[in-house]
């Protein structure tokens, strides 16, 4: 909350106990939610936090586009994507539709299931300074269709705009593992691990690639260093049989890293890239999403997803 306060006014004091007490109640709702819950249940939720939100009047008192923008990340860090809609609703009304706007909106549809209304958003950021999320959302997108071929080639679009991303980089080397590429995975992939050394997802994502090009040894050694648990080593153990196989059709089946149970798709990314899995509101529409990357941890009763592809993703 003090993240949130820190970007209001000195003289807005007022205006920041609200929004860190509508930001409060919305943290909740995302916390009490897990990955098992009903999807109408979280629906619920979501819904109730945003009455709660409208109760304080926070959009009201927002003085400023990029204080609501900011607003609208952090509760879509919280998982909260139904109710980040409305409040880009709200915020359009009050200033228009800005890049960044359509931005946060195009992740929340593709969050929510509604992967043709999100595509058409990331295309509308193509000819904008925003145009890499553009990218890497259609890639995510492709991925979600298990078309890794195409994911690769729009998160390399994606990555010539932002090539210092890690996030991004990880989601390129995956895409290309998917699709077969092992030579143009491997230098993304590595990027990624040395741009950011403690992500989990970096890390696994490498030992998958050692793994699936026969480096047993090294990838072996990468996950004791890194202490990943006997779950996750089987499980990358796992998709790299199904992956090093040419012409296995297994391969578009290989299952992926799961979410920690953490809310899926925040921006400092709580779950695996590329992590396809059915999307928690699979059944509001039964499209797919693959959620984004790097959980603070990985716990060791996380599994692999068993689910073959999807959204995914940011």
């Amino acid at each position: 909350m003090k993240a949130i306060a820190s970007l209001m006014p000195a003289s807005g004091l007022r205006v920041s106990e609200c929004v860190a007490t509508a930001c409060l109640v919305l943290a909740m709702a995302g916390c009490a939610a897990t990955k098992d819950r009903y999807p109408a249940i979280e629906d619920a939720q979501q819904r109730q936090a945003f009455e709660n939100a409208n109760d304080t009047k926070t959009g009201a008192n927002i003085d400023t586009q990029a204080t609501y923008i900011k607003v609208v990340e952090q509760m879509q860090q919280q998982g909260l994507w139904f109710a980040s809609l409305a409040h880009i609703d709200a915020l359009e009304q009050r200033w228009g539709t800005t890049p960044e706007s359509t931005r946060v909106r195009a992740d929340a549809l593709r969050q929510t299931g509604q992967a043709e209304l999100a595509e058409a958003a990331y295309k509308r950021l193509l000819s904008t300074p925003l145009e890499s999320a553009g990218y890497r959302g259609l890639g995510l997108l492709a991925g979600a269709r298990g078309n890794y071929a195409e994911a690769a080639q729009l998160l390399k679009q994606a990555q010539r705009r932002t090539p210092t991303d890690p996030l991004l980089l990880s989601d390129l080397g995956y895409a290309n593992l998917r699709a077969g590429r092992f030579e143009e995975a491997r230098l993304p992939l590595m990027q990624a691990l040395q741009l950011q050394p403690d992500s989990k997802q970096a890390q696994a994502n490498v030992a998958l690639y050692l793994e699936a090009t026969n480096q047993r040894e090294q990838a072996t050694a990468l996950m004791d260093v890194n202490r990943m648990p006997e779950a996750t080593r089987a499980a990358v153990r796992e998709a790299a049989a199904q992956i090093r196989v040419p012409g296995n059709p297994a391969a578009a089946a290989v299952p992926a890293i799961a979410a920690n149970g953490a809310p899926s798709g925040s921006r400092d990314d709580t779950a695996l890239p590329l992590a396809l899995k059915a999307s928690r509101w699979a059944g509001m529409g039964g499209v797919r999403t693959a959620n984004q990357m790097n959980p603070p941890a990985l716990p060791a009763e996380t599994p692999f997803s068993p689910n073959p592809t999807s959204r995914g993703t940011p």
